[in-house]
């Protein structure tokens, strides 16, 4: 089976479309030809992928992007068993075109719920555009095959969808966690509390404690987080490949999830919780829905409130002080992730499914 995967908003390295699934795809024994933005994020298509560029698409600029993947699209119809998207702009790049194999959307997130997360959409704009998202999900529902990446989507649709998690590789083993080091990994933003992970890194500068944030930030949080660095006040590594950064989670101390009380992230369950149980590290999580649910459930973590930078600060020396619950936590965590969050689990179904949807057989 040979499909193209498209993305011109996501970052090539994003752990979900390559390091999952395109790697099960490929480890399947089929072939992936993976159009995304390269060039404009500066990196270079792995070795076991036929890369293709694509521009990015960004804020009010993505004509540009969706009319490059559409001509691609178009040039490959005839070639690929099936395309696998993953924005809601491409269903744009493949609307009307005739002869073309079949095209399997994943919904990454709640599209119209991301509206108020994007600061370059004027406030009176988001209405008509929530109403057009809504429209162009239907079409897509009508038109094309659905993966789902949180059960809570589903009631957005009308019919069944395959739900694929987003879950994460976890390790034969663990380290145990440490005691001098917290880290965040993932999309660096105001909404996703980073503003409270640098006050709470200046609180726990005086015990030692560095805070560790690896990342990419949009251009909204960047002068915030240059400044704590340039102060001394923690460590940003920008944005590291998944299989890169999962290593930095090993043996720290606890891993932050710090969102904020917004619509998209009430019935998403933060990845970086699972990714963080995965490497045997307590989480300290703020009260999202899905986040406690998981950490209640497994106890392997502690919810702070919202935006309460001295709440994580506290939690974190607990932890630090408390070595046997500290280690007990994260060894909850990782036994809860290894039995029921370990991506082949999931891997085997989405493979499946693609291959049904495109007629092949192994």
């Amino acid at each position: 089976m040979h499909v193209l995967v498209m993305t011109v908003v996501h970052h090539p390295e994003d752990a979900r479309i390559l390091h999952r699934q395109i790697r099960a795809l490929v480890d399947a024994g089929h072939e992936v030809t993976y159009a995304a933005p390269y060039n404009a994020r500066g990196v270079v298509p792995r070795s076991w992928v036929n890369g293709v560029d694509l521009p990015r698409a960004a804020e009010r600029r993505r004509f540009t992007a969706v009319r490059a993947a559409r001509k691609l699209f178009k040039s490959m119809r005839g070639k690929i068993d099936l395309a696998l998207i993953h924005d809601p702009e491409l269903l744009l790049a493949v609307a009307g075109v005739r002869k073309r194999p079949p095209v399997v959307w994943d919904v990454h997130e709640d599209t119209p719920a991301t509206l108020s997360l994007k600061p370059w959409l004027p406030a009176f704009l988001r209405p008509p555009t929530r109403f057009l998202a809504r429209l162009l999900e239907g079409a897509a529902e009508r038109r094309l095959r659905l993966l789902l990446a949180e059960t809570a989507y589903a009631g957005r649709f009308k019919q069944a969808h395959l739900v694929v998690p987003n879950e994460t590789w976890v390790p034969d083993t663990a380290s145990p966690p440490g005691d001098d080091r917290v880290v965040y990994l993932g999309w660096l933003s105001e909404a996703r509390g980073v503003r409270e992970a640098v006050e709470a890194a200046r609180l726990l500068q005086p015990y030692r404690v560095v805070v560790e944030l690896i990342g990419y930030a949009d251009p909204q949080t960047r002068p915030l987080l240059n400044q704590a660095v340039a102060e001394g006040v923690l460590e940003w590594r920008d944005f590291m490949p998944n299989d890169e950064a999962l290593k930095r989670l090993d043996g720290a101390l606890a891993g932050l999830s710090l969102l904020h009380d917004e619509p998209n992230y009430r019935h998403s369950m933060p990845t970086k919780i699972v990714e963080y149980m995965a490497h045997g590290i307590p989480v300290i999580t703020t009260p999202s829905p899905r986040a406690v649910e998981l950490v209640e459930r497994y106890r392997s973590g502690f919810v702070v409130p919202w935006q309460d930078p001295q709440a994580v600060a506290s939690t974190v020396l607990f932890l630090r002080d408390n070595a046997e619950e500290r280690r007990a936590t994260g060894a909850r965590g990782y036994a809860a992730a290894r039995a029921n969050h370990h991506w082949p689990n999931s891997a085997r179904r989405f493979v499946t499914q693609l291959e049904e949807w495109a007629g092949v057989r192994r």
